[in-house]
């Protein structure tokens, strides 16, 4: 008796070690991965319901031109980020009925979708989209131009502000450009080593050809991004552009940092003291024969359509010096 008391005990302990293995690797690795969104917001970033056009609970910043497109209309695709422009811009110019919306996305018909960065570039490319709202291209999304006979026209149509993010418990407020650098090139692998406290860096990155992932690459220049192999264990470092995680910041534990003293807040990124400010585009295709691209994207560059960039959250462009 004695010996299977043992046993069984012994047993115990083998099913207690795997339970609590198992429970570690939940939340220190899946937890964090895990979307806590509805399904709209899993499958493409955003809740597409809560910004839809002509729709009286939407959003949006809720404008009706004397400007109208009634025929010929552009569709109008783009990022995630950048989806409450998209749709506001559509609410404005177009007919109720240019827009159809079912099962938590756009129908295929409707002139107005929502792909995110990596597949909008595709569809203007192909032909799928007349007009992309995005930060610039990746190599590999010119490359594909390129290789399928495309030029793109990005005209610049507003500003955001390229930010870093870190759990709101973190005493680190403010980093240097430099250090951001050293964090990503491996240079830098304990918040220790920046006036934090004794835990490793993990610095999360995006997937390749999203319009986040792209900006990073460009910050980084020709500076190899390294991955922290101890940083699964440690206290996150991200990125993306302030407007996305806006909301994020404001009501759960994470908070932006200063950049070389300075907070990524609306005036600093209007008067260009926050370091890394970037445009916005209205992407096409240069051979596009739709009549009302340029005419749209000049209204979008108007008054009225920067003030619908700006009275959503992001930058209007700077009004030029006479």
């Amino acid at each position: 008796m004695n010996k299977l008391t043992k046993q069984i005990t012994a047993l115990a302990a083998v099913l207690f070690g795997f339970a609590a293995f198992d429970t570690a690797i939940y939340q220190l690795c899946t937890k964090p991965c895990l979307p806590d969104q509805s399904s709209g917001m899993q499958a493409k970033s955003i809740e597409l319901d809560r910004y839809l056009p002509f729709d009286e609970a939407s959003e949006i910043v809720d404008v009706k031109s004397e400007f109208q497109l009634t025929d010929e209309l552009p569709v109008i695709d783009g990022a995630a980020a950048l989806y409450p422009i998209c749709s506001a811009f559509v609410n404005a110019v177009y007919p109720e009925d240019a827009v159809s919306f079912d099962d938590d996305d756009f129908t295929a018909e409707s002139k107005l979708q929502m792909r995110n960065t990596r597949a909008a570039y595709k569809a203007v490319v192909d032909g799928d989209s007349d007009i992309i709202i995005c930060a610039k291209p990746s190599e590999e999304q010119l490359q594909y131009a390129a290789d399928n006979g495309v030029e793109l026209e990005l005209v610049p149509i507003g500003c955001e502000a390229f930010v870093f993010l870190v759990n709101g418990e973190n005493p680190v407020d403010d980093l240097s450009v430099e250090q951001i650098k050293g964090i990503y090139s491996g240079e830098y692998n304990n918040w220790s080593e920046l006036g934090g406290e004794n835990l490793f860096i993990n610095p999360l990155t995006r997937n390749t050809g999203s319009g986040s992932q792209t900006a990073m690459l460009s910050f980084m220049k020709d500076t190899e991004i390294k991955k922290n192999p101890f940083g699964f264990i440690g206290s996150p470092i991200g990125f993306s552009f302030r407007y996305y995680v806006e909301d994020v910041v404001e009501h759960g534990n994470v908070k932006m940092l200063s950049l070389n003293g300075v907070y990524p807040d609306k005036d600093n990124i209007a008067d260009g003291s926050y370091p890394i400010v970037s445009n916005f585009y209205a992407v096409y295709d240069k051979s596009n024969e739709n009549p009302n691209i340029q005419p749209l994207i000049d209204w979008m560059l108007s008054d009225e359509g920067q003030r619908i960039i700006e009275e959503t959250g992001y930058i209007p462009m700077p009004a030029e010096k006479e």
